[in-house]
């Protein structure tokens, strides 16, 4: 699936907003609703342009953090990288990176990054994948919202996310209870 970057989000399975995954438990979801502007970065596809050149170091190692931290409108089946040649044998395991590759090239949900005030940028799991390679290179605005995005700040009401804009208010779905 294939969206601009920098152009807004409209992923049609979330207009009821994003969940977020409680990653520590992954039993917890939190859904919020309109409370920030979404833009779309590192949705890629095969025939579509996109930037490459290489990233810096900090901003790939900070993007893997991010993704090992966070987990949102997390999907019950794999996107699998399409930019990849040869799709993946049906034994190897969706979760391990091919052969020479060091990032998975599938994925499962989203991340989201903090931008200016009232922005988050919109990225698939693949982004890391993709970053690390296929040599896709993020715009600038992006890689510089991913350097700054300190994981700790984080919502009073929901410390265990890493996203600080979840409002007190957010829809909490506990499946320990269901």
């Amino acid at each position: 699936m294939h969206y601009d970057d920098l152009s807004p989000y409209a992923y049609p399975i979330t207009e009821d907003g994003d969940v977020f995954t409680e990653v520590s438990s992954g039993v917890r979801f939190v859904t919020v609703r309109d409370a920030y502007r979404r833009l779309n970065i590192g949705w890629l596809e095969t025939g579509r342009p996109w930037t490459a050149g290489p990233a810096p170091a900090e901003f790939a190692s900070k993007l893997l953090t991010v993704l090992e931290e966070q987990a949102v409108n997390q999907a019950l089946g794999v996107h699998e990288c399409d930019l990849c040649p040869e799709p993946l044998d049906d034994a190897h395991p969706w979760y391990e990176p091919r052969p020479g590759h060091r990032r998975a090239s599938t994925g499962t949900g989203e991340i989201r990054v903090p931008g200016a005030p009232g922005t988050a940028y919109a990225a698939p799991s693949l982004i890391g994948h993709y970053v690390l390679d296929h040599s896709y290179l993020p715009p600038r605005e992006f890689v510089d919202a991913v350097l700054a995005f300190d994981l700790q700040d984080r919502s009073a009401a929901y410390p265990s996310i890493a996203f600080p804009w979840i409002p007190d208010d957010a829809e909490l779905y506990d499946a320990r209870f269901e």
